[in-house]
């Protein structure tokens, strides 16, 4: 009797649906902003490990690097007699000051809008902006400009069909950090989809820090503000009298 009801409970269950999930690596986790620091570029790679014969349907990888996020406003200038001046201005609750995705194909294609709202995956998405709209009535026109000027400055970045995806299961994307990074904890998701749908997701972390005399300087800056502060005048003294010195010895 009992082996009947074992049975029966065991029929009874969802048979085991095919699982997939990430196995993923950097090649490094720290980065060192020193004072020739150029930028970094950082190896992001993985496989997908299969407990069940995949199911249909292809296969994505997206990967998105995000940097601190902090809260930003975001002015509108308008020309008047002949002067720019600010008009309004919106208040963003917070935008990451470095924000990457880089993905096997279009990211309209392999990812569906209800899961790009869950994950907060897109630039737009990643920006915390609730609430704008009540602050100025073309509110949408502040967002996008935001996103217009850090691309321009290479913060906000996305590159399509950038990742490499090998054997079915093995994939590698290379993400190019620049030289004006913000010091803290960057977050590294990667997602793998299918037909638009999460199916896994892995999240790592980049610790960049200032090292060396940038670290002493900021330091320095922070705790002590008076002795920075005067040692930047002294410096910029300095600097000014060995230039007109320099200046008067090549006269001669």
């Amino acid at each position: 009797m009992i082996r009947v009801l074992l049975f029966w409970c065991l029929a009874c269950l969802p048979a085991a649906a095919a699982t997939e999930d990430i196995v993923a690596g950097l090649s490094q986790n720290r980065v060192s902003i020193t004072a020739d620091f150029e930028g970094s570029e950082i190896l992001i790679y993985g496989a997908v490990r299969r407990t069940a014969p995949a199911p249909e349907g292809q296969l994505h990888v997206i990967i998105t690097v995000e940097g601190p996020s902090a809260p930003i406003t975001v002015r509108k200038k308008d020309r008047t007699a002949g002067i720019w001046i600010n008009r309004e201005s919106v208040q963003i609750a917070s935008a990451p000051s470095f924000y990457a995705i880089a993905t096997t194909g279009h990211l309209k294609d392999i990812l569906s809008e209800t899961e790009n709202l869950r994950h907060q995956i897109t630039i737009p998405r990643a920006i915390r902006a609730v609430g704008i709209s009540q602050q100025a009535g073309n509110a949408p026109e502040f967002l996008e400009a935001l996103i217009r000027v850090r691309e321009s400055e290479d913060k906000y970045r996305l590159s399509e069909r950038s990742v490499q995806f090998t054997q079915a299961t093995l994939f590698r994307s290379d993400v190019v950090l620049p030289a004006n990074l913000t010091e803290g904890l960057y977050r590294v998701r990667i997602f793998l989809t299918r037909d638009g749908q999460v199916v896994d997701r892995i999240e790592r972390q980049i610790n960049v820090r200032k090292e060396g005399l940038e670290r002493f300087l900021f330091n320095l800056s922070r705790d002590q503000p008076l002795i920075y502060g005067f040692l930047s005048l002294l410096i910029a003294v300095v600097a000014g009298y060995a230039a007109s010195a320099g200046f008067r010895l090549f006269k001669r």
